[in-house]
C-alpha cells in the first residue's frame, strides 16, 4: 500500500484537494483550538486548515511523497506541522489529544481493529473522535474508496472500532464530493462522533 500511496500523491495535483474535508470543517468550526491527531493524513489538506485555525496538529502517513506536498501546502498557508512518515501501528504518543480524526481511513480487515484501538488510546478522557468514510453501500459508485467490500465501512462496524466511546453517534450519508480528481460525485458515507 505504501507504494500505491507514494505514486498517487507524486502526482502534480492534490489528489483528493487542497480544501478540508467538509464534514472535518464543520466541526472544527464549532470546537475550541487544542491538539489535534490526524493519521493516514496525506497531502495535508485537513492538517494545514486546523494550523490555521490554531490547532495544535500531530499527523502522519505512510507516504514520504504525501508528506511532501502536506509541508508545500503548508508553507503556502504560513503554518508549520508536525509530520511523520510512519506506519500507523509504529507510532507512539502521550494521551493528550483533544481530537481524532479519521479521513477516509480504510485498511484491510485484519488489522482495522488493531490501528483503531492503538490510535485511540493516544485520545485524552473527554477527547472527541471524528470519522468519515465510505459505506459499503459506495462499492461500484465511482466517487471514490476502495473498491473491496471488506475494506468499507458499516455502521455496525464502526461502533464496533469505538466501544471505549461513552457517547458515539455512527449513521450513513448520501453526498456529493468534490474533493480532487479521485473523490468526486455522488457517493454513500459513514460519519461518526465520538467521546471518549
Amino acid at each position: 500500500m505504501k507504494d500505491f500511496w507514494n505514486q498517487r500523491y507524486a502526482e502534480e495535483a492534490y489528489a483528493y484537494g487542497s480544501e478540508p474535508n467538509a464534514f472535518f470543517k464543520a466541526q472544527l468550526d464549532q470546537r475550541t483550538p487544542g491538539r489535534l491527531l490526524l493519521p493516514a493524513e496525506g497531502e495535508g489538506r485537513n492538517a494545514v486548515y486546523a494550523a490555521l485555525q490554531g490547532w495544535e496538529v500531530v499527523a502522519f502517513d505512510q507516504s514520504e511523497s504525501g508528506k511532501q506536498k502536506a509541508l508545500k501546502l503548508a508553507a503556502k498557508a504560513g503554518v508549520s506541522l508536525s509530520y511523520l512518515v510512519e506506519d500507523a501501528l509504529a507510532v507512539n504518543f502521550e494521551p493528550n489529544f483533544d481530537l481524532i480524526f479519521y479521513g477516509f481511513f480504510h485498511t484491510p480487515p485484519n488489522v482495522l481493529q488493531p490501528i483503531y484501538t492503538h490510535l485511540n488510546s493516544f485520545l485524552k478522557p473527554g477527547g472527541t473522535i471524528l470519522l468519515e468514510g465510505f459505506s459499503k453501500r459506495n462499492l461500484g459508485r465511482g466517487s471514490g474508496g476502495p473498491q473491496n467490500e471488506a475494506m468499507l465501512f458499516s455502521t455496525e462496524s464502526i461502533s464496533s472500532l469505538f466501544d471505549d466511546c461513552t457517547a458515539l453517534e455512527v449513521w450513513e450519508e448520501e453526498t456529493m464530493l468534490n474533493e480532487g480528481p479521485y473523490h468526486q460525485g455522488s457517493a454513500c458515507l459513514i460519519r461518526s462522533i465520538g467521546v471518549k
